[in-house]
């Protein structure tokens, strides 16, 4: 990644979807738990990861979600967090949380993928908007990367049926300009 001779950014930390290991700390959290009727898992590919299932809106569901278990970071520099993923064309979100207290905030980044192509995201800490059981939170503090204690993916975009998402990668990166 290379930005100019003024825009210097420097890899810090990332979760390689490469290595067979990766899955083995990830947690599958659907509207199950509200009385949803939504299905996922998270399993692993050819050198990635993916989540895929059925999004339902039956019972008041409509949202499937991962999320890795207590994360190990050390990135207390990182502006931004960067994704490689290859979708079905869906809107998803990449989601976060600072504690590992489901009680507390879920910050959220969205990004729409483009059905069958690779692609990377990048997302600055703002760009994660807090929230609370599907509702936006205000006076929340920003996402701090370096206190980040679980990082994953979520779809909830209000439309029924199958979604596959695959990921390569999750990084951290420092840009001091960014």
């Amino acid at each position: 990644m290379n930005c100019g001779p003024h825009h210097r950014v420097e890899f810090i930390w990332g979760i390689e979807f490469a290595k067979a290991e990766t899955i083995a700390d990830w947690q599958i959290v659907n509207d199950g738990v509200m009385g949803g009727c939504s299905r996922s898992q998270f399993v692993r590919g050819e050198g990635t990861a993916i989540f895929a299932g059925e999004l339902s809106l039956d019972n008041n569901g409509g949202f499937a979600s991962v999320r890795s278990l207590r994360a190990r970071h050390d990135w207390p520099e990182a502006t931004r967090v960067a994704i490689r993923v290859r979708g079905d064309g869906r809107s998803y979100r990449l989601i976060a949380r600072m504690e590992t207290n489901f009680e507390r905030a879920l910050y959220q980044a969205p990004f729409t993928t483009l059905a069958g192509e690779w692609q990377e995201h990048s997302f600055r800490c703002e760009e994660f908007a807090p929230s609370f059981r599907g509702r936006d939170l205000a006076g929340e503090p920003a996402l701090v990367l370096a206190q980040m204690a679980s990082v994953g993916f979520m779809i909830a975009d209000r439309q029924a049926g199958p979604f596959r998402l695959e990921v390569a990668w999750i990084r951290a990166f420092r840009n001091p300009r960014v």
